[in-house]
Parts: structure tokens; sequence; C-alpha cells
């Protein structure tokens, strides 16, 4: 009998070489070289610490193999190789054990992100990693807006790039990388930030060849000031795109509902824009819960206030006003239950949730309440949704 064993790998060609698995893994089994990032078989020990922070999912894929493929095997791949096919005879028994426990930690470690996604039944087909680091695609910066208040002190930045003469699709709710200038304190280059996209398939222009990007300065953050003091004429250097799931439906009938806080609001834009240009009389309802402090610092205020009740049904939700008790998106969508209950009934309904990471647990907790109330127990409507790719969760 031949013993077997489950191999964690990395796909890649959805992998950015962002390089978030080899910072995570406290046992250095993830190493790389200027191609790719790779498990090494004989020191993985299925922590899964690196599944969760993975920006494309590329770091979750299993192989069933009688022997693990080696470190510089895996460094030269271009995809990853087919599965196996094993006689039942040589099957270890104890690999079912280990198989179920992988399985276990991997739900454990997908918990928090809705679970491994899947995209809608009628997302359009993405194209992902056309561009990477050693080959990026070049674009010139047409326009950097502020979208906050002068006052405020949430800086967050409209920016519109123009791709040349680069062929880069992207859809709505995926995402590109920036490459920012310069080598980190080791020396290394600065790894990729990913930024969504704001715009529809079709541009922030129409067939202009530009996209839109969302982007709040932080304090010292690398990334996000050399975005938001890019000027007009200036060029980026640019990977992707990335993202194979968490995609807009196509079908006009579908319900979609999202929630989001601050620079989370990007892909949501990308929607209405694309349902605004192609579907303005879907018969599906379209909403969203949008959150943040005052309405100051909300990312596209007065454009959203725009438009139509018909085509988006808007709730802003602030939190820090005058005089008033502190509300956030969980506490609106408490207030619109029984309508909320009523949408999750339906299996056109599709949930979209982007933002920080601390809205997950209270928005989560919100949709178990109002199934309760409404007969509906929120642990059996979620997995079915996400399984039928109608739930999708992207926090940082």
């Amino acid at each position: 009998m031949t013993a077997l064993i489950k191999q964690h790998l990395i796909d890649p060609e959805i992998c950015i070489r962002c390089g978030t698995c080899e910072e995570v893994c406290q046992i250095d089994a993830v190493t790389h070289n200027d191609d790719n990032y790779v498990v090494d078989v004989d020191k993985c020990n299925y922590c899964m610490d690196c599944i969760a922070p993975c920006p494309t999912g590329s770091i979750d894929n299993w192989r069933v193999v009688k022997s693990g493929h080696s470190v510089d095997e895996q460094l030269g791949w271009d995809e990853l190789p087919e599965q196996e096919e094993f006689d039942e005879a040589e099957n270890d028994p104890a690999l079912e054990a280990v198989e179920d426990e992988i399985e276990r930690m991997l739900a454990e470690a997908h918990a928090g992100t809705g679970g491994k996604p899947i995209a809608p039944a009628s997302a359009s087909q993405p194209s992902v990693n056309l561009y990477n680091r050693e080959r990026p695609a070049v674009a010139t910066v047409q326009g950097n807006f502020r979208l906050t208040d002068e006052k405020s002190e949430n800086d967050i930045r409209h920016l519109i790039l123009h791709m040349g003469d680069a062929v880069f699709p992207v859809l709505e709710g995926q995402s590109i990388g920036i490459i920012p200038p310069g080598n980190d304190d080791n020396g290394k280059p600065h790894a990729v930030r990913l930024y969504s996209v704001a715009s529809s398939r079709d541009g922030e222009r129409p067939n202009a060849g530009n996209l839109a990007l969302t982007v709040k300065r932080v304090e010292g953050g690398l990334g996000s000031n050399y975005m938001c003091d890019l000027k007009r004429g200036d060029t980026v250097q640019i990977t992707g795109p990335f993202g194979a799931t968490f995609l807009m439906p196509q079908d006009p009938d579908t319900n979609i509902i999202t929630v989001c806080t601050g620079t989370g609001s990007a892909p949501f834009r990308a929607f209405t824009e694309r349902r605004r240009r192609t579907m303005p009389n879907a018969s599906g309802r379209m909403v969203i819960y949008f959150g943040a402090r005052v309405p100051e610092e909300l990312p596209y205020f007065g454009p959203l206030q725009k438009v139509p009740e018909s085509l988006l049904e808007k709730h802003f939700v602030f939190s820090r006003l005058p005089d008033q008790r502190k509300e956030y998106v969980q506490d609106r969508m408490a207030k619109h239950g029984e309508d909320l209950a009523e949408l999750l009934k339906s299996d056109k309904t599709h949930v979209f949730i982007c933002g920080l990471k601390d809205m997950e647990t209270g928005v989560d907790e919100a949709f178990a309440a109002i199934c309760r109330k409404a007969g509906l127990v929120w642990d059996d409507v979620k997995p079915q949704m996400r399984g039928s790719g109608r739930y999708h969760v992207e926090t940082y």
C-alpha cells in the first residue's frame, strides 16, 4: 500500500506575488523566486494561517499525491498540475482522516470571509493575471480628485488611469495591483498594493480606455500616499486584473444587497454604473447600506444622492453625527429586517460586503437576527447562498 498525502499548493496563474503568504507563515514553509510563490511540502503543517489573508484565493489549492512536488519543481510551474487518479487499493486509510482535518481547518480559516468563494452563475468570465511585476502594464494618470471635504481628516481620492495601448479588460468587482516605486528596507521591491476598480467594465468614461480607483490616504502608508500624491500625466505600473469570484451578476432579475464602509464602496460604484448603463430597467432590486462617520467622509456622497431610487435604494449610515446616537450599517439593516428577510428568501438575491474588517461580525449578526425574526436560520441560509455563488465578502 502506497501512502498518499494532501499537498498544499499555490496557483501560479492567479497568484499576484504580493508576498502576503510568506509574511504570515510562521514556519517558513512559503518561499519564492522571481516567478512563483510556493509551499514546501516538508515544512507545511496545515496551520491555515495563510488562507484568509490571500487577496486572490490562489493560496487555497490542494492535490493528493504519492510524493510531494518539490520546491524546485513548483518554482518552475506556469500552472497547477491536474489531480492524479489513484486505484482504490493505493489509498492510505490514514489519508481520509488527514483530509477531514484539513477540511475542518479550511472551513475555520474561511469562516470570516464567508467561505471559499464561488462566482455568481450569471457573472461574465473574468480575465486574471494578464500583467505581473516582471511585465506590468503602464497607465497614465488622467485625474486625481478629492472625494471628501477638505476639512475632513479622511483624504479619499478618485483616480482615473488611462491604460494606453495595454489590453486590460476588467469586470465590476475585480481589482488591480499597483507597484510602488523603489525598494523596502531589505532592498526588495515593494509589495504590490491591491485596489478595487470603481468603474464599469467599459471605463470611467465609456470606451475611453480608462478605469477608476478609490484610494484613502493612510498615515505612513507607502502605497496610499504614493497614489494620493499622483499628478495628471504621471505614469503608474499596474498588475492584474485580479479576482474571479467577487463579480457582479449580469442577470437583470437578480437582487443585489451591498454593504460597505469607506473605500469599500469602490466595487459597488462599478456595479451601479454597469446597471445604469446596460440594465436601467432591471427588475431586480439593488440596495446599498453605506457607512461612514459623517457625510463629509462618505465617498461619492453627492453623486450617489442623484442616482434614482428606482435604480439603487440608498441607506446612508453615520456614526458620529452631532447630538445623535451612533448608528452603524448593521443597525440600519435591522430596521429594514422584514424587507431584507424577503430578499433573503429569494434564490435571485446576492449579498456583497466590502470594507473594514471590523464591520464583518456586526453585519453577520444582523443577518442572523433578521433571519430569526422571519423564521429562517442564517446558519443554513448563508452556506446555501455561499455555495451557489450568492454571498461574497471582501474586508481588510
